[in-house]
């Protein structure tokens, strides 16, 4: 699950980052309004840690933006106001949910997992999709008895393929969803179709049936 942390206090988004990423979270970070407004516009993020407080602009902003586009993001405010006034006025224009500074970094990791499971899984903390069963909480993977041995990647990759399921997805989807920024670099995209095939093996070799279908000239596609 991919995360955009918007923060401009520097320690304490590195601290949230690394969090988060020790839960298994993917985490990118910005500090500023404009940087934040440049990032919703181009990435698709399953939730933005949104700190209204922001140097060079007023965080509300990015909510207006973000449905604007309507976005499908989970949008958790941020900020050190404990207002009533500004809840009100996040939660009315489309924020999901409201945490005050200081938090506790288990807090915060509760409350995006929550808006995970309501946005992507139905308030579900369990997928399960004919003889594939995957806990969220616990990052399993069965196929029927069998648990499966994922990589963090390929785990990654499967549920963004679970909550994608029935849509075509592009490499490029898929790159920018799994390596953030990162996948500019790239000069192609054979990593994916790599992992792709090791999920693959690995769901087929546990009894599971070929789910992920090529779609020629487009991209991947889960069935199920």
């Amino acid at each position: 699950m991919k995360i955009l942390i918007v923060e401009d206090n520097r320690e304490l988004s590195e601290t949230t980052a690394n969090y988060l990423r020790d839960e298994g979270f993917i985490c990118e970070r910005v500090f500023t309004y404009q940087e934040a407004s440049e990032k919703v516009h181009l990435y698709a993020y399953d939730v933005v840690v949104l700190d209204l407080g922001l140097p060079d602009g007023n965080g509300m902003n990015i909510i207006r933006e973000m449905k604007g586009q309507r976005s499908e993001a989970g949008i958790l405010i941020v900020s050190a106001k404990n207002s009533l006034d500004d809840k009100l006025e996040g939660l009315e224009l489309g924020a999901d949910d409201y945490i005050t500074k200081p938090f506790h970094l288990a807090e915060l990791n509760a409350r995006v997992r929550s808006l995970i499971r309501r946005k992507k899984f139905d308030g579900n903390n369990c997928i399960q999709v004919g003889d594939l069963w995957v806990d969220t909480l616990s990052s399993r993977v069965m196929i029927g008895k069998q648990e499966l041995n994922l990589t963090r990647k390929e785990y990654e990759l499967l549920l963004y393929f679970l909550y994608n399921r029935n849509r075509v997805l592009t490499k490029e989807n898929i790159a920018e969803h799994l390596w953030e920024d990162q996948i500019d670099l790239a000069d192609n995209f054979d990593f994916i179709y790599t992992h792709i095939k090791n999920l693959r093996k690995k769901m087929i070799q546990a009894g599971g049936e070929d789910q992920i279908k090529s779609v020629y000239g487009m991209g991947y596609k889960f069935v199920g």
